[in-house]
């Protein structure tokens, strides 16, 4: 890119921070009526629920914004392009999504949008292409060098179908052709693809491992969506409902950056909200499994003892490991309860507060942002906090 195409780049920055979602949306709209196959590709229950828009539209932000210095945005990059591999996003995709993103441009800014301004975003989004398929690129070249690997889309087999909740169901799933599972790091999702038939759609959703590494299996804990009539919920629901063991998915290779430290020397706190708990699950038995005594403490907030997935699982840990210290908050107990309401960090203070601890967020962005700041304002450092948001990402903490 030339300076000047750098510099008109950034001018439009005020504009992207007004009107960024506006733009996205209707690149979006442009973008499924000339390509509706793509339907396919993207989750539809986030382009209904405006998730995937907003998001887009920080992502295009954020890139506006670095333009001088792009390498500043590669942790955003990998993240991003774990989820683009867990999709089976390919190069061919950037360049549709490059000719509408600039048709948009020009349909939305209007005479504003003038041809050294098109052909500035032009260069700017091969720029971003270029990066971004690159570093996918790499990512798919790292699945497939692992025994087992893959990239694209893989049959599993349903073997058991597990109660764990009133809400959530565990899934195991094996290869369907007998062989062995790709290794994974503690913390990482798998996407799975069903068929609706009431969008007459292929849709993926990914979902968080909730066991550790054992090369046979994945498995995935799903929360049943309650009344919910929109895709949002329509894969989970219809895990819950029509999927039984026996049965095939399809499934993308594990990915995602929310993953446990390698040093288990550090001592670890997971911090959990309702189904949030699951990738948390994956890193607490990894390090259980690996018998390094370190302290672990779990903290945990759901409705109720009923909707607590893995309850009995928790309490066996803990009776097994005197190094795991758990505490366990329920909005409606069903028995008088030690925590009671919303988790509450400040009730459990010296529990929680441990020098040189890993933190581990998982849960909704209102839960996240709550207690990453009352680790942040009680002197825990920003890099020792790690943290997963379902859905598209709408938190930036660290920055």
């Amino acid at each position: 890119m030339t300076t000047e195409q750098k510099q008109l780049v950034t001018a439009t920055v005020p504009v992207l921070r007004e009107h960024g979602v506006l733009l996205t949306t209707h690149f979006y709209q442009r973008m499924f009526t000339h390509n509706p196959e793509l339907k396919h590709v993207f989750n539809m229950g986030n382009q209904q629920n405006g998730k995937q828009q907003t998001a887009l539209a920080m992502a295009v932000l954020a890139y506006a914004e670095h333009i001088e210095n792009p390498a500043v945005l590669m942790p955003v990059v990998n993240s991003i392009g774990h989820k683009h591999t867990s999709l089976d996003i390919r190069p061919e995709h950037y360049a549709i999504v490059g000719k509408h993103l600039l048709a948009s441009i020009a349909e939305v800014l209007g005479d504003a949008a003038t041809p050294e301004l098109l052909d500035a975003w032009a260069a700017a989004y091969q720029q971003l292409a270029a990066i971004m398929s690159g570093h996918e690129q790499h990512l798919y070249a790292a699945q497939v060098s692992k025994n087992a690997g893959w990239t694209g889309w893989k049959p599993f087999l349903v073997k058991q179908k597990i109660k764990e909740s009133a809400e959530i169901t565990s899934f195991y799933l094996y290869p369907a052709d007998g062989g062995a599972v790709a290794d994974f790091v503690p913390g990482q999702y798998i996407s799975l693809r069903l068929f609706l038939p009431e969008l007459n759609l292929l849709q993926p959703r990914q979902y968080s491992i909730s066991c550790a590494p054992n090369g046979a299996y994945y498995r995935i804990s799903v929360k049943r969506e309650t009344g919910a009539s929109h895709p949002d919920g329509m894969i989970s629901n219809r895990l819950h409902h029509h999927i039984g063991e026996g049965d095939v998915v399809e499934l993308s290779a594990p990915a995602g950056t929310f993953t446990l430290n390698k040093n288990t020397a550090r001592p670890k706190v997971f911090i959990s909200g309702g189904v949030g708990q699951t990738p948390l699950m994956a890193m607490l038995e990894a390090l259980l499994n690996k018998q390094v005594v370190t302290p672990i403490t779990w903290v945990h907030g759901c409705r109720s003892e009923a909707v607590h997935a893995f309850k009995d699982r928790l309490h066996e840990l803990a009776g097994a490991y005197s190094h795991l210290n758990h505490h366990i908050f329920y909005d409606q107990p069903e028995i008088p309860t030690k925590h009671t309401g919303r988790v509450d960090l400040s009730e459990i203070k010296t529990t929680v507060l441990q020098p040189d601890a890993d933190y581990y967020i998982c849960g909704p962005a209102p839960f996240i942002s709550k207690h990453y700041g009352f680790l942040v304002e009680n002197g825990v450092d920003t890099t020792a906090i790690h943290f997963e948001e379902f859905g598209p990402a709408s938190l930036q903490l660290n920055n």
